[in-house]
């Protein structure tokens, strides 16, 4: 009897054995009711003992956090029961004579449909919070009991639709050999905790919770994406063989975070992290820089246009977490894909390809006037890059460096205090790659976003499973046109980073660096991983490297070279 495989995304490598833990999440249906004519001060009476109940709950999960990160979650969860505009919607419902239960699921429900809508795998994550906001608010208006995952009855894999925040802090991690769901993606939040636990994690698995059975033995291999129903006996050992060497792959690799960032012939490199919402002070341990800070979730976690104090405030801790070290602030990317429920914008049909980013904030300068008043602000206090996103031209260029000039004499008239910054783009749109050495000349710095670089060469939806086949990180065209904008960079003396997901890939980073890159960008988690790739790459070996990668003709044949050249060196 051949073995039932299912497929999956592999966010949060490993591999594990054991039987299934079905876990199904509290999720209770709202039907549309009315209270009593003449109640409806004890219905809203009844919501705002909930409320208090649930921020109970709450900082009691915040304090028994064990990190920043995880608790900087539950501090958002805060923050959306106490948003004055969803909190107004459902006075305001209840006054319409609505139960308190229809009242607030109505008015979560409708935050919800805004995020679960947008392309942009970041934002949408952001539903996931909602919802469980939402449903800890409903649970608690029906007296139910709390259901989690704090204490597990034995080790197990965790098999669910999804997990809220609320069920992966309150996990029970001796407990917990892998997890496998049929929802969520590389930057939900049980991708995010896994990672930071190191539990293997496949999401995207179809169907998981009705064709894997509970206390059915399964096999997860989280490197490949696969999980197993009842591996044979062939299969078991195979994994098992899987597993030991990723341990040893991961202890090889922890062993190198300490360590400098310096190839064998003495070349030096520095590593940078990307950050959004959530970080904490271990993020930036082994960094050398904050390569991407995504100012948009100061946007998403308010139900209001945030403020110039609201937005320097949010800059000054971050300055503060980097100690010293450089911040690379892109200002708001946002618009066409990527929605905020209180800025109406027009539907479009190609939102990739629309009005988004830096072309948004010239629509509407007041958004980039207040955003660069705030980070000018903040340079005050520490070193501060701006970069812009979807920079298309060389108009682009100079109508932003036009309104930094116009917000500094602004500061100067006011008497406001600000510091020194660079002004820098993302390498996004292929037109401004095939100008890089116009643009270098016009700014300080730049940095290569890969993610939708490739997307807007390829001409392939990074978001459409469909196309995934035409979205190439590694092909000719992509090597071509990364090599031209790292050279002109580098031949202007000027800073040149990548922060798109090829940088945290060990092969990205190779074929970046062989390149010529110096300054590489990524998820935290992904640091080991890149310092081991390069440790063994001596400059010989990387002069052959980029020399077969710029002649070869697909993209098989440039991650054959790859794979070559790590192999070589027995990582």
């Amino acid at each position: 009897m051949q073995t039932k495989v299912l497929k999956g995304n592999a966010v949060s490598p490993g591999v594990a054995i054991g039987p299934v833990y079905l876990y199904e999440k509290y999720s209770g249906e709202v039907q549309e009711a009315y209270c009593k004519p003449g109640s409806e001060a004890d219905e809203q009476a009844r919501f705002e003992k909930a409320q208090a109940k649930a921020l109970r709950e709450l900082d009691l999960l915040i304090a028994g956090c064990g990190d920043k990160e995880q608790a900087a979650i539950f501090v958002a969860h805060r923050e959306m029961i106490e948003d004055e505009e969803i909190l107004d919607m459902i006075a305001e419902d209840i006054k319409s004579s609505k139960t308190a239960e229809w009242a607030m699921y109505n008015a979560y429900s409708e935050f919800i449909d805004l995020m679960e809508k947008a392309p942009d795998a970041l934002i949408a994550a952001r539903a996931a919070d909602l919802r469980d906001v939402r449903y800890r608010l409903l649970r608690i208006l029906r007296k139910e009991q709390e259901q989690n995952l704090s204490a597990l009855p034995r080790p197990c894999v965790i098999v669910a639709k999804d997990l809220f925040p609320s069920d992966t802090a309150t996990l029970d991690r001796a407990n917990v050999l892998a997890i496998v769901t049929e929802q969520g993606g590389a930057t939900s939040h049980t991708a995010i905790i896994a990672n930071s636990y190191r539990i293997p994690a496949v999401t995207g698995a179809e169907n998981c919770t009705t064709l894997l059975p509970a206390k059915a033995i399964i096999g997860v291999d989280a490197v490949s994406g696969e999980v197993f129903l009842q591996p044979d006996e062939k299969e078991r050992a195979a994994l098992l063989e899987k597993r030991e060497m990723h341990l040893k792959q991961q202890a090889l690799h922890n062993g190198y975070l300490g360590k400098p960032a310096v190839l064998p012939d003495g070349t030096s490199y520095e590593i940078g992290i990307n950050i959004g919402g959530a970080y904490s002070l271990d993020d930036f341990e082994y960094c050398d820089f904050v390569g991407l800070f995504r100012t948009e979730f100061l946007y998403m976690q308010s139900s209001n246009m945030p403020c110039e104090e609201q937005q320097y405030q949010a800059y000054c801790k971050v300055i503060e977490a980097a100690r010293g070290r450089v911040l690379t602030l892109r200002t708001l990317d946002i618009g066409g894909d990527k929605t905020i429920p209180y800025m109406q914008l027009p539907e479009e049909l190609n939102p990739f390809l629309g009005l988004r980013a830096l072309r948004l904030c010239f629509a509407h300068p007041e958004l980039l006037h207040i955003q660069l008043r705030a980070a000018l602000r903040a340079a005050a206090l520490g070193p501060i890059w701006i970069m812009l996103p979807m920079v298309g031209s060389m108009e682009d260029i100079y109508a932003a460096k036009a309104m930094v000039d116009e917000v500094k004499s602004e500061l100067n008239t006011q008497g406001i205090t600000y510091g020194k910054v660079k002004l820098g783009i993302m390498v996004e749109i292929p037109a401004i790659a095939a100008i890089a050495d116009l643009a270098v000349a016009e700014v300080d710095f730049a940095s290569i976003g890969t993610n939708d670089l490739c997307q807007y060469l390829s001409a392939a939806d990074r978001m459409n499973p469909a196309v995934d086949s035409y979205y190439q990180s590694f092909s000719p065209a992509m090597v071509r046109t990364l090599d031209n904008v790292i050279s002109v960079f580098n031949q202007a003396a000027k800073p040149v980073s990548v922060c798109g997901e090829i940088a945290g890939d060990p092969r990205g980073a190779l074929l970046l660096c062989s390149l010529g890159l110096r300054k590489l960008s990524m998820d935290p988690s992904k640091i080991a991983g890149v310092k081991a790739a390069l440790a063994g790459i001596k400059a010989q070996e990387m002069e052959i490297l980029r020399v077969n990668v710029k002649n070869a003709v697909t993209q098989s044949e440039v991650i054959a070279l790859l794979d070559k050249a790590l192999t070589s060196q027995g990582r």
